[in-house]
């Protein structure tokens, strides 16, 4: 007996739903709105700084220029809010004929467009609430922080002591770039008979940056002159400064060279070794060498913290730009004197940051491609 089973009908392909894209016409509207409405803000603000001014003695003229300048550039937020509400309406024309793929392009470039409004409009209102906040309370701050008349006439005297500060930073890099590779290369001494060497680089290390570096310079600025040592004791002020920020700043280093110098694969000290190279001579042309590339961003870090520490000069007396400032701001019972030492510290220090970074970024850069 036989048994035959009737083959299964085939089934119809199945078809997948298409959903159709979101609209971005509400989000383009958004955007487009935000944008009249920070433009509205800003020529609001033009207006009550238009009077600030008047107030601050500031060439009007000027004033006037640069405020207009500023409210003109407003007008900008409107051109990636009208490309985003253009390409919002071709989308929806696509989207109602049916065409599923002109219309997620033109709505995801909507919402592109759209992004790029908000971040701008929240950059420029950040700016406005900056600026809203120095004229308030009829100018308090403005005139505490930013009165232009005082910051021409005591620019030139600040800038005078602010190359005291310029001076103590330079020699005190120098100093401790030495200082601090000595430290470092003492706690790394090898061996049984090193140890003490190595007890005595890290009881220093341990000792100078646990130390606020402001009582590092207290300390020395006033504890050397008192002792009465000969040649010490006659040190202009600004060397005790230097002496003390080396001695405070060494130790940081001291640990960023051991750092790069410990990062270098022992294979190279060991094939230095066994071609002949003494110890110090492994260190000289083959460690260091390699190990000092590797720390220049962390190095330029500390560097810059040195900058701004060399501000606190003014507890030993020495007349450093800050100190120079407080004269003047005491005299005139207003900070902006202040005001003109903080921008001359951020203008120095910028470019340097700005450097740190492209060089970490070029490492970094380095390190992927050899994977």
């Amino acid at each position: 007996m036989s048994s035959s089973t009737a083959p299964e009908p085939a089934r119809p392909p199945r078809r997948r739903v298409v959903t159709p894209p979101k609209d971005a016409v509400t989000a383009a509207s958004l955007a487009l709105a935000g944008a009249l409405a920070v433009i509205a803000a800003t020529w609001w603000l033009r207006s009550v700084l238009s009077g600030v001014l008047v107030d601050l003695q500031v060439d009007g003229a000027l004033g006037e220029t640069l405020l207009l300048i500023a409210s003109v550039a407003s007008l900008l937020l409107l051109l990636p809010a009208y490309r985003a509400w253009q390409a919002a309406q071709r989308g929806r024309t696509a989207r109602l004929a049916a065409d599923v793929i002109t219309a997620r392009v033109q709505g995801a470039a909507a919402r592109t467009w759209c992004w790029y409004t908000f971040g701008y409009a929240v950059a420029v209102l950040l700016v406005l609430a900056i600026a809203l906040f120095i004229v308030l309370n009829d100018v308090a701050v403005g005139r505490t922080f930013f009165f232009l008349p005082l910051i021409f006439d005591s620019f030139y005297l600040v800038f005078d002591a602010f190359w005291v500060n310029v001076f103590i930073f330079c020699v005190a890099e120098v100093f401790v770039l030495i200082w601090g590779l000595v430290v470092a290369i003492a706690r790394l001494i090898p061996g049984e008979p090193g140890r003490p060497i190595r007890m005595i680089a890290t009881a220093y290390i341990d000792v100078f940056r646990g130390l606020p570096a402001i009582i590092s310079i207290y300390l020395v600025g006033f504890g050397l002159p008192l002792t009465g040592l000969p040649i010490i004791r006659d040190f202009p002020l600004e060397w005790y400064a230097i002496l003390a920020l080396t001695l405070t700043y060494g130790a940081y280093v001291a640990e960023v060279y051991r750092a790069g110098i410990e990062s270098i694969h022992q294979s190279q000290t060991a094939a230095a070794r066994s071609l002949g190279l003494s110890y110090a001579q492994t260190l000289r042309y083959v460690v260091i060498p390699q190990a000092v590339r590797r720390i220049i961003p962390p190095l330029l870090n500390d560097f810059i913290s040195l900058q701004k520490d060399t501000a606190l000069v003014n507890v030993i007396g020495a007349i450093d730009a800050f100190n120079q400032a407080k004269i003047v701001a005491s005299n005139h019972f207003n900070l902006s004197s202040v005001t003109t030492v903080a921008f001359l510290f951020v203008v120095i220090t910028i470019p340097q940051a700005r450097f740190v970074d492209r060089l970490i970024e070029r490492d970094q850069r380095r390190m992927r491609a050899a994977g």
